[in-house]
């Protein structure tokens, strides 16, 4: 119980998109930073982005998530190895960030940069775009699916006041259900206190 509770579910992340833009010798990088959970989301931004700025030379992308920050990539698309993928994931890193994909859409103005400019290009879009977000705090939770008898009402509820983030409205029937959120580091108690109630079924989400 002692290890759970010293569990840092707390991580930077940004609140909403923000854009950012730097230009060079008739090039322009537009960075576009995103709030994101999962690699789908990932997927889905920058495949929406590449209809959307369609005439672009090229759509280089970054990201970094999950609490430990331990999932994350670095794409070129196209561009010398090294030259844009990793700049824009060092700017993601320089802020300790997760939970945020940023891709940097490069019209290409004739006039090519070398890789020094391009490192510098892509680095400074992408910080522009992220000093304009909004750095927030997110708590790294777990869901879980309760059922329990009527009887049982009670005892979740005051589990599911104490120790849960937020949970849906009690569903009532033969047995009655609900979902709740749990911060990662309450997780392992909110869990022993369920199973010490007589007859509480707990199914993660």
């Amino acid at each position: 119980m002692a290890e759970l509770e010293k569990v840092n579910d707390e991580y930077r992340s940004i609140e909403a998109p923000s854009e950012g833009l730097f230009k060079d010798n008739g090039s322009r990088f537009i960075a576009l930073a995103y709030p994101v959970e999962t690699e789908g989301q990932v997927k889905e931004i920058v495949s929406s982005l590449k209809k959307e700025y369609h005439d672009a030379r090229h759509h280089c992308y970054a990201y970094r998530l999950g609490y430990r920050a331990d999932v994350f990539r670095a794409n070129d698309d196209g561009e010398p190895s090294g030259s844009a993928g990793r700049p824009i994931l060092g700017q993601i890193d320089s802020l300790g960030l997760s939970d945020v994909l940023v891709v940097v859409v490069r019209y290409f103005g004739g006039i090519k940069l070398g890789i020094p400019g391009l490192i510098r290009a892509y680095r400074s879009s992408t910080s522009d775009a992220l000093s304009s977000a909004r750095i927030i705090t997110r708590t790294a939770s777990r869901r879980f699916r309760l059922e329990y008898p009527y009887e049982a009402m009670n005892s979740v509820m005051k589990a599911v006041k104490e120790l849960a983030m937020d949970s849906t409205p009690p569903a009532f029937g033969l047995e009655c259900s609900l979902e709740v959120k749990v911060r990662l580091s309450l997780a392992g108690d909110f869990l022993l206190r369920c199973r010490d109630i007589v007859g509480c079924k707990v199914q993660e989400l």
